[in-house]
């Protein structure tokens, strides 16, 4: 069962992310094998957020980077190596692409998965 809390956070999140694996497909009649991208989980209720760090190690020069961190549902299982696709719906429709780096943090109603700039299947 659905909790209300989160129902309430699901009715918040605007964003719909796409999950993609890599997925092991022999042909029948080469013998060959090849791994081609297929979606584990569409059009999934999320919200992607960004915070700018700084950061200065006594230079007179700053550091900046940028970390980006996925909510969705704790029912939501990603496993390493996938391909995340965030949609964003604003006046503008925006698309991003990550990877998940790390575990986790699994809470109640919803996790936070951070996320890095997808570079390629592993």
């Amino acid at each position: 069962m659905v909790s209300g809390h989160r129902k309430a956070l699901e009715w918040l999140w605007k964003d719909r992310c796409t999950i993609y694996r890599q997925k092991k497909v022999t042909d029948p009649q080469t013998k060959l094998t090849d791994f081609v991208e297929s979606p584990l989980l569409e059009n999934q209720p999320c919200k992607l957020s960004f915070e700018t760090l700084s950061e200065n190690k006594g230079d007179p020069v700053a550091v900046k980077a940028q970390s980006v961190k996925l909510f969705l549902s704790s029912d939501v299982e990603i496993p390493s190596g996938c391909k995340i696709v965030v949609r964003r719906f604003n006046d503008l429709q925006r698309e991003f692409v990550y990877s998940k780096s790390g575990e986790p943090g699994v809470f109640t109603d919803h996790q936070e998965i951070q996320l890095v700039p997808f570079k390629g299947y592993a």
